[in-house]
């Protein structure tokens, strides 16, 4: 869990948005496969740094995940989950198979996708003026996710990427998108 949040401060009495718990059942199936991503790519990676940038992040998304799994009732949650848990597991085993470049590009597909998905997010709840708490709890695993993906892009040397990394990556982009918009309705 990141310094500074609690899941007893989390914890909300009030029933939420439809368009909020749509939300957070995206963001929990979002979370369920960055973990798998970073598993993917501790089974199939032996470089050193790149399973260090893998452990060191695991850690940080499994606190993302603890902290919606404290908020979003599992009734709410999506019903695809296992499909996240493989399709998140081969998108960090795969590129590891290709070395240390193609996992940092990977990961800066995610995580750019990420922050704006979040980013949309904590515009709403700003613009509505409600749920401080969960503006503040999406706001900082925003910022989380976005110090990922400037780690993995520097790690990388990216984003200037060649032409089958720049697809491979807007494979991810594209699929993450896909994923987010099944999870909010399934």
């Amino acid at each position: 869990m990141s310094p500074g949040m609690s899941t007893t401060t989390m914890t909300t009495t009030a029933p939420l948005p439809a368009w909020l718990v749509a939300e957070l059942r995206s963001d929990h199936a979002g979370e369920t496969g960055a973990v798998r991503i970073y598993d993917g790519i501790l089974a199939a990676s032996r470089d050193p740094a790149v399973r260090d940038f893998a452990t060191r992040h695991r850690a940080t998304e499994q606190g993302h995940l603890d902290l919606l799994e404290d908020l979003l009732p599992p009734a709410d949650r999506s019903r695809l989950l296992p499909i996240w848990r493989v399709a998140g597991w081969l998108t960090g085993a795969l590129p590891a198979l290709f070395g240390p470049r193609a996992v940092f590009a990977t990961v800066d597909a995610v995580e750019t996708f990420v922050d704006h998905h979040y980013r949309a997010q904590t515009d709403r709840l700003a613009a509505e003026g409600i749920l401080p708490h969960i503006h503040a709890l999406l706001e900082r695993c925003r910022e989380e996710e976005v110090h990922h993906r400037d780690e993995a892009r520097e790690a990388g040397q990216g984003p200037a990427y060649g032409p089958v990394l720049r697809a491979w990556a807007a494979l991810v982009g594209g699929g993450s998108a896909a994923a987010v918009a099944a999870a909010k309705r399934i």
